[in-house]
């Protein structure tokens, strides 16, 4: 995440801010600029092209600070979403606005490695939509099924109450569970649908195993057996021995959180490392940045009582498919 500066004081924002603490300045992201802009009083933003832009219609509803290109309308990153909550449901819409959070968020990663995100709206066929569903509408057996199918992903929005997205993650005896992963969790189905094609296709397939196995039976496997013993040597984490599908998601997950918190740290100087896209391979940027920084941060963590940051081991397996996932990034050095 980029380390945002008011651009009428100068003083330090946050991703999230719609208003500048230090000056009350009226505020806005810009993702044409990638950048938080100042708006005047009605919410409006004229870039440096003369194109007038307003402040989403969602700020209220879901905390959304993006700017939209009509007035009243919604920004990019909302448009994706293609079901919420009803206004009735006030659990579903509370958990609704940690969700789009994450959202954004995503995008604004998704953007920084230069990923396209076409929405369903523009593509029927190959875009994009979340379909983000409250638990509190729906009966005991219309429970909400976390996935993504042809481009649509589905989300529970009980997953942003911190207290029941511990008790599943203790129920599964997992390390780690939160909003945003599972955000890019499942957008690692969707990009490995959409750019797995071709010559690509066999080295994933080399890496990451048969694409074709049965999905149905492979969970059935999963929840009744478990991970086979010694899966911590070739995967990053139990899900991911499932089905090769979950491997690769859980894979382009950890991706998205080694190259986000590399940014992070250094916008806000925790290390020296320039953009991400300067190393020669992903390998060396585990090994040689990633790596030392989580174990740092780790001990920091364990020095205020809490978990692990990053609670995770990375075998050399692992490493290969991160290497592969990184090729995929538009303009990155194919590795097939």
């Amino acid at each position: 995440m980029k380390a945002f500066r008011c651009r009428v004081c100068d003083k330090p924002l946050h991703f999230e801010n719609s208003l500048c603490v230090s000056c009350r300045t009226p505020l806005a992201y810009s993702r044409a600029e990638r950048s938080i802009v100042p708006v005047d009083v009605t919410g409006t933003y004229v870039d440096p092209a003369g194109l007038v832009w307003h402040v989403c219609a969602n700020l209220d509803l879901s905390g959304c600070t993006w700017l939209a290109p009509l007035a009243g309308g919604q920004c990019f990153s909302c448009d994706l979403t293609r079901t919420r909550p009803s206004d009735a449901d006030a659990v579903g819409l509370r958990n609704y606005q940690l969700a789009e959070r994450a959202k954004r968020h995503l995008v604004f990663e998704l953007d920084t490695l230069g990923f396209p995100i076409v929405a369903r709206s523009v593509d029927e066929v190959d875009g994009l939509a979340f379909d983000l569903l409250s638990t509190s509408e729906r009966s005991v057996e219309d429970t909400v099924v976390i996935g993504h199918h042809r481009g649509v992903i589905t989300l529970d929005l009980a997953e942003s109450d911190p207290a029941y997205r511990e008790q599943v993650r203790a129920r599964l005896d997992e390390p780690y569970r939160t909003m945003l992963g599972h955000f890019r969790h499942e957008i690692g189905h969707y990009y490995g649908w959409q750019l797995v094609r071709g010559l690509q296709k066999a080295r994933c397939t080399e890496l990451f195993g048969d694409e074709m196995a049965d999905y149905a039976e492979a969970i059935e496997r999963h929840y009744r057996q478990g991970p086979p013993v010694g899966w911590e040597r070739a995967y990053i984490s139990a899900y991911a021995t499932m089905h090769p599908f979950e491997d690769f998601a859980e894979t382009w997950a950890h991706y998205l959180h080694i190259c986000d918190s590399i940014e992070t740290a250094g916008q806000y100087g925790l290390t020296a490392v320039g953009p991400i896209s300067r190393f020669g391979s992903f390998r060396d940027l585990v090994t040689g940045v990633w790596s030392p920084l989580t174990v740092a941060l780790n001990m920091i963590n364990r020095s205020m009582g809490k978990e692990d940051l990053y609670p995770f081991v990375i075998p050399g397996p692992v490493l290969e498919k991160l290497d592969y996932i990184a090729s995929l990034r538009p303009g990155a050095v194919s590795r097939v």
